[in-house]
């Protein structure tokens, strides 16, 4: 009878135990971040995006449990020519969600595959959108509506993959740097250009304002040359007004002064000697005082 219970036991845990294993191989949870794809002998059969316990049937079917939060895909930086021929390093990341996990399984199968797939297409993206605009676009108000091209023209390819685009970014967009030192002498060049035409008109109404001071110079001085002897004419004119008016009046008088401005002149220093004759008419008054009446 004991080894009849003891049996009994045995093929009872048994049972428990494979009772126990066939219930966890028949059930599986999907979390709220998660959602699950359910195959049957590698074929899909149905897609649960509710979570919670769900069943399945053990050892026929399983389940791939696939993420249903915002993932990223952070590409590798990519050169690209705007529509001006200037070059960008640009380093771009986008946000995408799994939103048909039987699309996503048929077609990339893993999140690893499909960030690889993403980075393609977004680079080319960024090429296709970036090469119709300008650098000032890129770097203005307009860089919206660049990004929103770019996401549309992604989620557009994307949407074979199965899953949505939610976002696109443009972290960073650096010249290269040679492009930045050939922009660099370019600036430095014009700089240089627009300073030698700043000094070439400089100096060129240097030299109207010059021209203009020495005509009026010119003609400051000819005008004052021309009142000068105008006055000098006038003054000779009244000198001599005054001199044939004073010789008229009295001949002599005018002689004799004539003769001490003679004198003076002659005589103006100590030290002068003069080797005249005494009869001379030079000392003509020095005779008598009586020289004025002509003796």
């Amino acid at each position: 009878m004991n080894a009849i219970n003891n049996r009994a036991l045995v093929i009872a845990g048994i049972v428990v135990v494979l009772g126990s294993f066939l219930l966890s191989a028949s059930l599986y949870t999907v979390t709220e971040m998660q959602q699950a794809l359910v195959l049957q002998f590698g074929e899909p059969m149905r897609v649960i995006q509710t979570p919670g316990l769900k069943a399945k049937i053990p050892f026929i079917q399983n389940v791939v449990l696939i993420d249903r939060r915002i993932l990223d895909v952070d590409p590798p930086v990519e050169q690209v020519i705007l529509s001006d021929q200037k070059r960008l390093d640009v380093d771009a990341f986008a946000r995408y969600r799994i939103t048909n996990p039987l699309k996503f399984y048929q077609s990339v199968g893993s999140e690893h595959i499909v960030e690889q797939r993403l980075a393609s297409v977004v680079n080319s993206a960024l090429r296709r959108v970036l090469g119709n605009v300008t650098l000032l676009a890129v770097l203005s108000q307009e860089r919206a509506k660049v990004m929103a091209d770019i996401k549309g023209e992604v989620n557009n390819e994307a949407k074979d993959f199965g899953v949505e685009i939610v976002d696109v970014r443009i972290r960073r967009a650096d010249l290269p740097e040679e492009t930045s030192q050939s922009i660099f002498a370019r600036m430095r060049s014009e700089r240089e250009r627009d300073a030698a035409e700043a000094r070439a008109q400089g100096q060129e109404q240097s030299q109207q304002i010059r021209s203009r001071a020495d005509r009026e110079r010119t003609v400051i001085l000819a005008e004052a040359q021309r009142d000068a002897q105008k006055a000098r004419g006038e003054g000779d004119k009244q000198a001599l007004k005054i001199i044939s008016d004073a010789t008229a009046q009295d001949a002599k008088f005018y002689g004799f002064y004539r003769s001490l401005e003679a004198y003076r002149n002659a005589l103006r220093t100590e030290d002068t000697t003069l080797v005249l004759s005494p009869s001379g008419d030079f000392f003509r008054y020095f005779g008598s005082i009586n020289g004025m009446g002509g003796q």
